[in-house]
C-alpha cells in the first residue's frame, strides 16, 4: 500500500475511535441526568403527626422528608422532652411507597396501638405511637402530601 493510502486509513479510524468516545460519553451524560430527575422527583408521601402529652395536643406537625426521628435529643425531628423517652427513641421512615416505624433500641420501648414493637413495622392513618407519656397519631391523608416540613421545638410551640 501507499503511503497516503495508510494515513487516510489512520486519520479515519482515528476518527471513528473519537466518534465512539464521544457517543459514550453523551450517553453516559444523558443517563446520569436522566437518574437525576428522576430522584429529585421521587419524594416521600407526606405524613401527619399530631403530638398528644397528659391527654392534650401539643402540635400537629406536617413531613414530606423520608426519614423522622424523635426522642428526647434537641436534633430530632421531633423532640419530646421527658424523661421517659430515650435520646433517640423511633424511627418513621418512607420505602418502597409506605411508612415504617421502627423502635430504635429505645430503654422503654415504642407501642404501636398498645402494642410493643419488635420489628419495623407499616403505619396506616389513624394509627396512635406511643413513646414515653407522649403519643402521635399519624395521618396519611393527601393534604400531608403539600404541607411544608415543619420541626417541633419545644413543648411550647
Amino acid at each position: 500500500m501507499s503511503g497516503p493510502i495508510v494515513l487516510a486509513l489512520r486519520l479515519l479510524l482515528a476518527l471513528a475511535l473519537y466518534g465512539f468516545l464521544a457517543w459514550a460519553l453523551f450517553a453516559f451524560w444523558r443517563d446520569v441526568r436522566r437518574e437525576a430527575v428522576g430522584l429529585v422527583n421521587r419524594r416521600a408521601a407526606g405524613i401527619s403527626l399530631t403530638v398528644r402529652a397528659g391527654g392534650e395536643t401539643i402540635a400537629v406537625k406536617h413531613f414530606i422528608q423520608p426519614e423522622i426521628t424523635l426522642g428526647r435529643d434537641p436534633v430530632c425531628d421531633i423532640p419530646i422532652f421527658e424523661e421517659t423517652v430515650s435520646a433517640r427513641h423511633a424511627r418513621f421512615s418512607y420505602h418502597h411507597g409506605q411508612w415504617w416505624v421502627e423502635d430504635l433500641g429505645s430503654t422503654n420501648g415504642t407501642r404501636l396501638n398498645q402494642e410493643m414493637l419488635t420489628q419495623p413495622t407499616v403505619l396506616t392513618s389513624g394509627d396512635e405511637v406511643s413513646v414515653g407519656g407522649a403519643s402521635l397519631l399519624v395521618n396519611l391523608a393527601a393534604e400531608a402530601l403539600v404541607s411544608p416540613t415543619l420541626r417541633l421545638g419545644s413543648k411550647d410551640d
